[in-house]
């Protein structure tokens, strides 16, 4: 059922999930991440006889090794205030209004999931307009996740109960916006340069002396992609980085904004150059 660039995302806890891993890499299932759910206010151990289980563990698992699965990076890290998500999500039980309830003030279902959770893997791992197949429905959280952001979904479930309380459930589910949902893209990692190429290009010829903005600082390019360079503070001689900040007496310096040549009577970052070098590939 899963098309060959989808993913799978399963969640159990110790007495299944690890079962469950070894099945999935026994079918050739490439196991992406492993999630701890961390539960905020978990169910205490009346007994006191072991520690209380607080976390259940998601595994998220593409087709094979290489396949091209969906990531929407830059949302996860968007969500999470500009920092890359980690592995430990740490998310409350489906507790207060969001807990279904029964005619008889019970709850509906023993194991519904917190909306919180599956909004996240669904943002994570899918787009608008994506189908989401769930063969244990429940009582449809996931259904209603799927809904309000812009998926398309099938649920499964046996116990007509359960499907009943899904379908009042979802049919009250307003879908946001399709611009609200759209995830946003990671930036595309640019092509690295070594400032070596500057020179094979004939873009910087060896010899060709280099300044700082101010004029105040000058290194020589040499034909190994290394530059040379003497002051106050003693020779130097290695890359762009190593010898920008060798001049200055400083910890660390970007090279490519540093060093600058000259062209028709401008000074100009040798960073202009290697954007040729990239335009042309």
């Amino acid at each position: 059922m899963l098309k060959p660039e989808g993913t799978l995302w399963v969640i159990g806890s110790y007495h299944n999930i690890f079962r469950i891993g070894t099945a999935l890499q026994d079918l050739g299932f490439w196991i992406l991440n492993d999630v701890v759910w961390r539960k905020s206010n978990p169910m205490p151990n009346f007994k006191g006889k072991r520690f209380t289980n607080a976390h259940e563990t998601l595994i998220w698992a593409a087709r094979g090794q290489r396949t091209r699965y969906t990531f929407n990076y830059g949302s996860m890290k968007e969500l999470n205030e500009g920092v890359q998500m980690r592995s430990d999500w740490l998310l409350p039980l489906c507790t207060g209004s969001e807990r279904l309830k029964g005619d008889d003030g019970k709850k509906a279902h023993p194991t519904q999931k917190p909306e919180a959770l599956l909004f996240r893997c669904l943002m994570a791992a899918s787009n608008p307009g994506d189908v989401i197949l769930d063969p244990f429905f429940g009582t449809g959280t996931t259904g209603a996740v799927a809904r309000r952001l812009g998926r398309h979904f099938i649920g499964l479930e046996r116990d007509p109960d359960y499907a009943a309380i899904a379908r009042k459930r979802i049919a009250q589910v307003e879908p946001l916006a399709v611009e609200d949902v759209t995830p946003k893209l990671a930036k595309r990692a640019e092509p690295r340069i070594p400032f070596g190429v500057l020179i094979e290009a004939g873009l910087l010829q060896p010899g060709t002396v280099l300044s700082d903005p101010s004029g105040r600082h000058h290194a020589r390019v040499r034909a190994d992609g290394t530059l040379s360079a003497a002051n106050a503070l003693g020779e130097h001689r290695g890359s762009i980085h190593q010898v920008g900040a060798a001049v200055q007496g400083a910890p660390a310096c970007n090279g490519w904004t540093f060093w600058h040549f000259e062209q028709a009577g401008a000074r100009l970052p040798i960073d202009h150059l290697r954007q040729q070098v990239r335009a042309g590939l």
